[in-house]
């Protein structure tokens, strides 16, 4: 597992083990590449951030800071592990928490952008989603899920073989769920 593309392009990063499925390279590229307006300077929360590589990868192309929130073990130690070896500290917060209590005391605009990658089949996801259908944490969420997963509200979702990436937006841009659609 690597970065991908941006100022770390090529660099190691560590991973959890086994037991965590990580956002394959492929995926993160086009993940990010999509985003790369947002990108720079951005404020980004990394929520089930596993090894980190999602808000690494942002840092790499431009994102201003990171708040990583995680509560597994292994990926904890992970997620340290790439915040020390890219010097991250200044920039870089790490949250041992679940996500869900996390998000839920978010304020509006908290964030420039938010990622959330929770274990497929999990219905944390949901979770997250709708809290964001009703305050906004970040101008944009973006969620990586399984094809087969129906979300609530509407995203602009791409797909990548069996994995699907949605992006809601709170500019009222593509991909922007009206408050019409918020139970979803």
């Amino acid at each position: 597992m690597r970065v991908v593309a941006g100022k770390w392009a090529g660099r190691d990063l560590v991973s959890p083990g086994a037991r965590v499925r990580p956002t394959s390279e492929a995926v993160r590229d086009r993940w990010l590449t999509l985003l790369e307006p947002e990108l720079p300077g951005a404020r980004v929360l990394d929520l089930f951030s596993g090894s980190g590589a999602l808000g690494i990868e942002a840092m790499s192309r431009g994102a201003a800071s990171v708040d990583f929130v995680e509560d597994g073990p292994a990926s904890l130690h992970a997620l340290k592990a790439n915040v020390a070896a890219f010097h991250l500290r200044k920039r870089a917060r790490v949250f041992k928490r679940d996500a869900i209590p996390f998000v839920e005391k978010l304020e509006a605009s908290s964030y420039d952008l938010a990622f959330a990658d929770p274990p497929y089949g999990s219905r944390k996801l949901d979770r997250v989603v709708r809290r964001w259908l009703e305050v906004p944490f970040a101008g944009v969420l973006c969620v990586e899920h399984d094809k087969s997963h129906n979300l609530p509200g509407r995203g602009n979702t791409s797909r990548f073989g069996d994995v699907s990436v949605t992006v809601y937006r709170a500019d009222g841009g593509p991909g922007r769920a009206s408050s019409r659609t918020r139970r979803g």
